[in-house]
């Protein structure tokens, strides 16, 4: 799976959030489970690699539904890490989303996925935020564009 697993961040703040859960958002940028659009939905139904995807991680996708929706589930995910902690510990948090890339045959595509086309480099999938701003990945980038540029 390409998802870090619980872990504990403290922020510049001293303030230490918990997570994540990986859940499929009913909407594009969906922050709640109130958050629903058809037409995401169904473009997500449109597409077979979805299917397959579904096929194949189902199991996972139900225990992170469970985790975030049970306070208990959670909190015992953290304890995995810190023991000691209680329910009089924690509180809930923000939520974000964060796009998974899917391939055609259903795999989650956890690396990068950089696509060329004329005129244009597409970074289609970048898993980590911390990658995202990563040196060696905008070298990257930028070779691939100036092999473009030659090229043309």
């Amino acid at each position: 799976m390409p998802f870090l697993g619980v872990h504990f961040t403290r922020g510049i703040d001293d303030v230490v959030e918990a997570g994540p859960n990986a859940v499929l958002a009913l909407k594009r940028e969906g922050y709640s489970w109130k958050d629903v659009s058809l037409t995401d939905m169904s473009d997500m139904a449109a597409f077979p690699g979805f299917w397959r995807m579904m096929r194949r991680q189902w199991r996972t996708g139900v225990s992170e539904m469970q985790r975030s929706l049970s306070r208990k589930r959670f909190l015992e995910s953290l304890q995995s890490l810190v023991p000691a902690l209680t329910d009089a510990d924690i509180e809930r948090g923000g939520s974000g989303v964060r796009a998974q890339a899917v391939g055609a045959d259903g795999r989650l595509i956890d690396d990068f996925h950089i696509q060329i086309v004329p005129g244009m480099v597409n970074v289609l999938n970048a898993p980590s935020p911390a990658a995202t701003a990563s040196l060696a990945i905008g070298r990257e980038i930028s070779e691939r564009i100036l092999a473009m540029r030659t090229a043309a």
